[in-house]
């Protein structure tokens, strides 16, 4: 079993480490991603101090935050079918995955059922990869205008998946960038709040090029068991 412990040591020290790379006192927040990890690893994680997990499969945490007996902010991290938009709504603070109008719509519909303001990021595929989701940058305007005519969603920022490169050098140009996007629309914003980007194999270099939500799973809980 995994040292959960341990890891979760290890993780925070690399983000601070990379925060003073940055050279900036911008809190960033780990959301544990436990997909695919059973309930007991998560119970030991949020014991050792996690406040925030990430779920990429809406029934699968339905039925793990069943049995958690613990509170927690809770993240949809993966993308969302819009038949899962009402359950999702009653179960995750924040969803990250809104890549399109059709989802946003589903969102919307589904937090005004349930009585919610649903907060929610906008997922953009910088890299224009067909295997990820995610609004192209020249659309990325319009989406904000789609969802912010929504009365039941809160644009609260932008999250970004960057290709697993074999040198993850290589993202660090698309963190950049992605950063100075995010920037640049809070700026003219109010609760524009969270870049999430990074997860394990990238999650340092995501922090020093202004990630201030990372999602990391693997390098907590070790590899997954599928």
């Amino acid at each position: 079993m995994a040292d959960v412990v341990g890891n979760l040591r290890v993780v925070l020290g690399e983000i601070e480490k990379a925060q003073r790379q940055r050279g900036t006192g911008e809190p960033v927040t780990l959301v544990a991603v436990t997909k695919n990890h059973g309930v007991e690893l998560m119970r030991q994680a949020i014991d050792a101090g996690v406040k925030q997990v990430g779920e990429n499969r809406v029934q699968e945490a339905a039925e793990k935050f069943a049995e958690l007996e613990r509170t927690v902010t809770k993240h949809l991290i993966g993308h969302l079918q819009t038949n899962k938009a009402k359950q999702a709504v009653r179960l995750f603070d924040l969803i990250h995955s809104v890549d399109g109008g059709h989802v946003a719509a589903a969102l919307d519909k589904a937090a005004l059922s349930v009585g919610k303001v649903q907060d929610v990021l906008i997922q953009v595929n910088l890299a224009k990869e067909d295997s990820k989701s995610g609004v192209y940058e020249e659309n990325l305007p319009a989406l904000i205008e789609f969802v912010d005519a929504l009365q039941n969603l809160r644009l609260r920022g932008l999250m970004l998946i960057a290709p697993n490169y074999s040198d993850v050098e290589n993202c660090r140009p698309l963190f950049r960038r992605m950063n100075e996007i995010f920037r640049a629309i809070q700026s003219r914003r109010e609760n524009f709040d969270f870049l999430s980007m990074g997860m394990t194999h990238d999650y340092k270099i995501a922090v020093e090029e202004g990630a201030n939500v990372v999602r990391v799973g693997t390098a907590i809980f070790g590899e997954r068991i599928y």
